[in-house]
């Protein structure tokens, strides 16, 4: 049974948005890796890129108000939508975060999660290929709660560790911070899937 037709605009608009966090995720983990020297320029580019993901939201919304008849139920849609939203959204802000609370050396934990987040953003892609081409969508969407497992494993141990070694308040607070918004964007992927798996279920 095909969910979402490759022909249909729905469908396209999804995978626009999935291509957008890939996008976005890249030059996060990119700017990171380079230093918070580079994060001012990831960050611009990243409101850039968030931007595209607004108006590729809001298209899909105005859709859903002018068509009768849609491939999924409409709260379905308005569902994904908005959690694709949110991903991004949260991608953007952990960028400005980075930047404006500079963290000289980036920490590590900050490098684990922003590699997580790329490999999440991959199977989030892969999730909406297969869903417009008749394949199965389940084992990324499993995959996709497993590297949630793992930023959620890399986030507690990291701020347990900087309230047993940081004496430095401020400096506690920025890094705190940081961690919460990475890890909380890898929420915001676990739960793209499991919208998807409720889309699954609806057309099983």
């Amino acid at each position: 049974m095909r969910f979402l037709p490759r022909e249909e605009k729905f469908y396209a608009d999804f995978l626009k948005q999935a291509h957008l966090i890939q996008e976005a995720v890249g030059v996060l983990d990119e700017g990171a890796k380079k230093g918070n020297s580079h994060m001012v320029a990831a960050a611009a580019k990243l409101r850039e890129i968030e931007s595209r993901g607004d108006e590729i939201i809001h298209d899909i919304f105005t859709r859903l108000n002018q068509t009768f008849l849609t491939p999924l139920d409409p709260e379905d849609i308005h569902s994904l939508a908005s959690h694709l939203d949110n991903v991004l959204d949260c991608v953007e802000e952990s960028a400005y975060r980075i930047s404006a609370y500079p963290l000289e050396p980036i920490p590590e934990p900050v490098l684990k999660l922003t590699s997580i987040l790329v490999q999440l953003a991959a199977e989030l892609t892969h999730a909406f290929e297969a869903l417009g081409h008749d394949k199965q969508i389940l084992p990324h969407c499993i995959e996709i709660n497993r590297l949630e497992n793992e930023a959620d494993i890399v986030y507690r141990t990291a701020v347990a560790e900087l309230f047993q070694t940081e004496t430095n308040a401020i400096e506690l607070i920025k890094r705190k911070e940081v961690y919460e918004v990475l890890e909380k964007a890898s929420d915001f992927c676990e739960d793209v899937a499991d919208a998807l798996q409720e889309v699954v279920v609806k057309n099983s």
